[in-house]
């Protein structure tokens, strides 16, 4: 069910989806090569691009309310179907303090890293101090 020229969302925002089973609320390489989008409430679905999930059909929805490391609050909904576990990292934004149109429980998080994550980290701080080191003893 796709929406109609003539419907509008009650919501739309821009978001970062995956399709992926266990908890998603890290940095991961997941999510870098996450779905770009704009995810769309409806009053009886969400939508973004291609992927379609009606209310009818959401077993479980959690959303999870972080802030970053650097201190930037958001959120990562979890809606679990009978088929697929889909996970949206959103904004922090007035919307989805209030009401939703389908059930859904609320919860505090942190995000942790991955291992893949710290790897990164290390490697990008290992980078920095190796050019900073270059152009301090060049001179």
């Amino acid at each position: 069910m796709t929406s109609t020229v003539s419907e509008k969302p009650l919501f739309r925002g821009m978001t970062k989806g995956v399709i992926a089973e266990g908890d998603q609320l890290r940095y991961s390489p997941a999510w870098i090569t996450a779905r770009r989008g704009i995810l769309k409430v409806y009053p009886d679905r969400l939508e973004c691009g291609d992927w379609t999930i009606p209310f009818t059909e959401i077993r479980e929805a959690v959303l999870s309310c972080f802030r970053s490391s650097i201190g930037i609050p958001g959120y990562v909904l979890r809606v679990d179907t009978a088929d697929r576990t889909y996970h949206f990292g959103l904004n922090g934004g007035r919307y989805w303090k209030g009401g939703l149109p389908f059930p859904v429980r609320r919860e505090k998080a942190k995000l942790r890293y991955s291992a893949f994550s710290l790897v990164a980290r290390a490697i990008l701080i290992a980078l920095v101090i190796y050019y900073l080191v270059n152009i301090f003893y060049r001179r």
